[in-house]
């Protein structure tokens, strides 16, 4: 038995920001108290240091398999490993798509051998593979996925018929990428005769609009309340959506969710000027008025789960014109971080962040034992200093394989000191154990 005791840390969970040590057994939270003195292999001493749940991000693109230039399951999870994200889901628009049991498991296969961190993965769903999402084992596959605006190789699902066929005959939780499709078109027809080849940047809120996530977005929640699917809507980029979301029920008994990603609660299209290409996201970053008002849904709680998208691409394909760049960037190390600064700012408590980054997507998604600081659940922690030295994003301190980050240049004065992983130091110092204790999530369903 290994044995781990962290002592004198500022623990915040489930609304509560409290002084205690943790002991912890193996994988194990064993005990939580003000004082405890037994003895253990390794005493971290957390004087000064404020201990999170691990986050969980419930959004990422490692691009393993067929996209490794970009990134790995190996080199991300590592970037998460040193960010605090001790758990992640991975998205099925990998090549191949993961639309089949067979390539679905062929990733798991991958992270069980590479991840430093917590995995899962989403079974992608098209046109014409309901029997194999169905196939889906809901105790230990996260949910099923949909693009229902322009995504990788075969994934658009934009036959109605099948997408209501799929809302009807699963249980499990659905999520969905939601941009529609030929708004998007249109508006990129006008934008090619207005500017031809030479479409700027700026004009990527425009092209994909407020109009086309909402019309998506209202359509699936429609179809949701028709069918009595389970909903999650990731993403969520403009204020006019906020609307579509209640927060008058607790998380447990909501059927229809919503995400937002770090970047839309960062960014506004102000930055596509100095930033170009590398804030470039499906969907957009929009007007700071959406901004605000994705802020205010999710303090009040209509927004439930804070993610990143993390979605690597080297830098040379960033580099191009608009209209051959790719949608996506590296955000997995510093999503925790970034909102602990706003924290630091007053735009958001240290609880809420918990709450949205480690609690809500561990309730929303049934994860077994994860997302609290709790007896009885796995050792997923995080030790952050609130109060470190001033440091810099920089090319060099990114960890991501692409290089880079749409952080870099900015300020940073919180610092994740250590990252524990089912109980396991992983990370101390900016040191990342080369040890992988990544185990596959499982879901109470």
């Amino acid at each position: 038995m290994s044995t781990l005791l962290i002592k004198n840390g500022t623990i915040v969970n489930e609304g509560k920001v409290f002084k205690a040590d943790i002991f912890i057994e193996n994988e194990i939270i064993s005990k939580i108290d003000t004082q405890i003195t037994v003895a253990a292999d390794k005493v971290i001493d957390a004087s000064g240091l404020h201990i999170f749940p691990g986050v969980i991000d419930d959004q990422v693109h490692f691009r393993e398999p067929g996209l490794t230039h970009k990134g790995n399951i190996a080199t991300e999870s590592k970037a998460a490993i040193a960010g605090g994200v001790t758990s992640f889901i991975e998205q099925p628009n990998t090549v191949p798509n993961a639309v089949t049991q067979e390539i679905l498991e062929e990733k798991y296969q991958i992270a069980a051998n590479t991840s430093y961190a917590n995995y899962s993965f989403m079974m992608g769903g098209t046109n014409d593979n309901l029997e194999e999402v169905l196939k889906t084992n809901p105790r230990n596959v996260a949910g099923i996925k949909l693009f229902l605006g322009s995504s990788t190789g075969n994934m658009l699902v934009d036959n109605e018929e099948v997408l209501e066929k799929i809302f009807s005959s699963t249980k499990m939780l659905i999520a969905v990428h939601c941009e529609d499709e030929q708004t998007i078109r249109e508006n990129l027809e006008k934008a090619k005769e207005q500017f031809g080849d030479d479409i700027p940047v700026t004009q990527h809120p425009v092209i994909r609009s407020a109009e086309a996530c909402y019309k998506s977005s209202s359509k699936a929640i429609e179809l949701a309340k028709k069918t009595g699917a389970r909903l999650h809507i990731f993403h969520i980029s403009t204020g006019i959506e906020t609307d579509l979301f209640r927060n008058d029920i607790p998380l447990e008994e909501k059927m229809i969710t919503a995400e937002v990603c770090v970047h839309h609660l960062y960014f506004s299209d102000e930055d596509y000027k100095t930033k170009g290409n590398f804030i470039k996201w499906n969907p957009a970053v929009k007007s700071a008025t959406d901004r605000e008002k994705i802020w205010e849904a999710l303090l009040d709680d209509r927004i439930d789960v804070i993610a990143t998208d993390h979605a690597p691409h080297t830098l040379e394909e960033k580099s191009q014109k608009y209209s051959q760049a790719p949608s996506g960037g590296p955000l997995v190390q510093h999503s925790l971080i970034t909102m602990l600064e706003f924290a630091k700012a007053g735009k958001i408590t240290l609880e809420k962040v918990v709450q949205k980054m480690m609690h809500n997507p561990a309730i929303l998604f049934k994860i077994e034992k994860r997302g609290f600081v709790k007896e009885g659940f796995f050792a997923d922690l995080v030790l952050v200093d609130l109060n470190s030295e001033n440091w810099t994003v920089t090319k060099e301190n990114v960890l991501a394989k692409c290089g880079w980050s749409p952080l870099e240049g900015v300020d940073f004065t919180t610092k994740v000191q250590s990252t524990v992983l089912n109980g396991k130091v992983v990370m101390e110092n900016g040191v990342i154990s080369e040890e992988r204790f990544g185990q596959r999530l499982l879901f109470n369903r």
